[in-house]
């Protein structure tokens, strides 16, 4: 059968599932819209939570980046496996105790100010729609190829399909749909990453394989090496960037990782705090087994991609190539009319490829806007998992299981995101400020029509995304860096925190964050290209920046806190009684 066939039947099936999990696990309180009712089980919930923090950014784009970046994207790896961590053991079994499902809750209750709680849910739509572009954008690049539509018709087709069992379920139908989009999507990742190890170097194990020697007798590391310094490419077991940028970066990831809402609502869905501690510990196990695999997926997929195409006539290309071409996702430019792929350091492109309808001598679409570089080739870091079973000719089931593995992980994070922006509104902002008094079936209906809201928004950001999918994620880590850690870890750990410091902190650290992204990502401050590397503060990468707009947001938190009154007695007692890991009771919806 067809790769198109097999995707149909395997995307079917697996859709069927999720759709069949939404409408048994339909959400009649919003108790259970907004927490799963509390009674998911540890194993149940690490496998959800696993599912949740693996995005399209952990499924289709770091493997990309890192096969790009070489070295360099370590900082991710880094970074996100860190920032779990952090969470699990410093501010998950706290921020269960005390009994708040969202951060905006939590930052409403611990300062004791309607402002805080604005603020608060002001920063949480701004991160969980930074976060939820790149989901979408994940969404209709899979859907764009394996489906062979347009990347705004797979956008569209991905909404719709998030729409239905998060407006259903809300979080109960979210995590039992997500506990089997993490089967799909590990076992879609894994794999073809041990077709691929054994082809290539005989080891199963791909994160052997990874260390492994080819034909030949070279190791595979080395190997590489030599093919990147031979092209102009800097080697890819060595760094480019500075050291303070790389710590940047890491830590904006771990901190902005203890800050994200649609992980940290994922411990209120069990009974117990224990409960949390165990399926945290289970989540990063289930995690490990992806983020281990990624470095040797990218290793295998960057030599491949290599060997493959260049110095290759383009008659001879394969026919995956062509089939990418057609998204616009891969290019090629006969800059010095030979007829062959030249890839070497450089860009090919002065931006994302410009096709027309017309075709090449040699069958290929015109690229209109190629720059002076020797590059011919233009590839979007986007499409190397996806396309890495198809370089490596494997059968067509293995490439049709990658889509389906990647519609999962981009679904699975984008009802998460899509359930915290609606939580946020009808609950932070209707049932807490605006309407007290509102009905629990008034406010389930205002969560519904917050999703509706949210997906439509969401959705645009996919069809028009500041960046390739991880770039997108990374700054929304960086914006929950900026504006959420400094307000969680002192409203737990400082008792002398107050509303006017976190206040003044969270408003400084995203102002400040969402200036230095734009200026230097999107280029529409004061110019409309973004400015160069050269101009970066401190030499700080706009990913990275997250940390220094933390660090200025703890510095004002800090010093506006103890310039103005000391929080309320009981608000200081129950600073003190949260930091007692024990006896919590259920997470309360009101």
């Amino acid at each position: 059968m067809s790769v198109q066939t097999w995707t149909w039947i395997l995307v079917g099936i697996t859709f069927t599932l999720y759709f069949g999990i939404a409408i048994w696990a339909r959400a009649g309180s919003t108790k259970e819209f907004y927490v799963a009712g509390g009674g998911v089980s540890p194993l149940a919930n690490g496998l959800a939570t696993a599912a949740d923090w693996m995005s399209a950014a952990s499924f289709i784009s770091m493997a990309g980046l890192i096969s790009f970046m070489g070295y360099d994207g370590s900082v991710f790896l880094m970074g996100w496996t860190g920032g779990y961590v952090l969470l699990a053991l410093l501010l998950a079994p706290y921020l269960r105790k005390f009994g708040k499902f969202t951060v905006p809750d939590f930052i409403g209750d611990r300062y004791y100010s309607n402002t805080a709680r604005t603020v608060a849910v002001i920063c949480a739509l701004i991160v969980s729609f930074t976060y939820v572009a790149g989901q979408m954008r994940g969404v209709g690049i899979v859907f764009s190829q394996f489906l062979q539509v347009d990347i705004t018709v797979g956008v569209i087709i991905g909404m719709t399909v998030v729409l239905i069992f998060a407006f259903l379920g809300g979080m109960k139908g979210i995590t039992y749909t997500q506990v089997a989009q993490y089967c799909v999507l590990i076992f879609a990742f894994m794999v073809p990453a041990i077709f691929i190890s054994l082809q290539m170097t005989g080891n199963p194990i791909p994160q052997l394989g990874m260390g492994g020697k080819v034909e030949g007798g070279a190791f595979l590391l080395d190997k590489l090496d030599i093919l990147h310094t031979e092209l102009g490419f800097n080697e890819y077991t060595s760094g480019t960037k500075s050291t303070w940028d790389v710590f940047a970066i890491t830590l904006a990831l771990m901190v902005g990782t203890a800050g994200l809402p649609h992980v940290i609502v994922r411990f209120f869905t069990v009974p117990k705090v224990k409960d949390a501690r165990k399926s945290a510990g289970l989540a990063l196990l289930f995690i490990a087994i992806l983020y281990t695999t990624a470095p040797a997926i990218a290793v295998f997929a960057r030599t491949n991609l290599i060997e493959t195409v260049n110095n290759k006539p383009y008659t001879e290309i394969p026919e995956w190539f062509k089939n990418w071409e057609d998204t616009g996702l891969i290019a090629w430019s006969d800059k010095n009319k030979d007829g062959k792929i030249q890839y070497v350091a450089g860009k090919a492109l002065d931006g994302k490829p410009a096709f027309t309808n017309a075709r090449g001598d040699q069958g290929e679409r015109i690229v209109s806007n190629a720059n002076d570089s020797t590059n011919e080739l233009y590839v979007d870091r986007d499409i190397m998992v996806l396309a890495n079973p198809e370089i490596a000719n494997l059968p067509n089931w293995v490439i049709a299981l990658v889509a389906a593995g990647g519609l999962a992980a981009a679904l699975s994070t984008a009802a998460g995101l899509l359930l915290v922006i609606s939580t946020s509104i009808s609950h932070d902002l209707i049932k807490k400020q605006l309407k007290p008094n509102i009905s629990e079936k008034g406010e389930l209906m205002a969560a519904r029509i917050a999703i509706l809201v949210a997906i439509i928004i969401a959705g645009l950001f996919g069809i028009y995304p500041p960046g390739f999918v991880a770039a997108v994620v990374a700054l929304a880590f960086g914006l929950a860096a900026a504006s959420f850690f400094p307000a969680i870890i002192l409203g737990i750990f400082d008792k002398r925190m107050n509303k006017q410091g976190a206040i003044s902190g969270m408003i400084v650290g995203i102002t400040l964050m969402l200036f230095y992204m734009i200026r230097y990502k999107t280029g529409l401050i004061g110019v409309m290209d973004p400015r160069p590397a050269s101009e970066w503060w401190f030499g700080t990468s706009p990913e990275g920046f997250g940390t220094v707009a933390m660090i200025v947001n703890v510095v004002v938190s800090m010093i506006v806190s103890r310039m103005t009154p000391a929080p309320p007695q009981n608000i200081q007692e129950l600073v003190e009684n949260i930091r007692i890991p024990s006896g919590a009771g259920e997470a309360s919806s009101h």
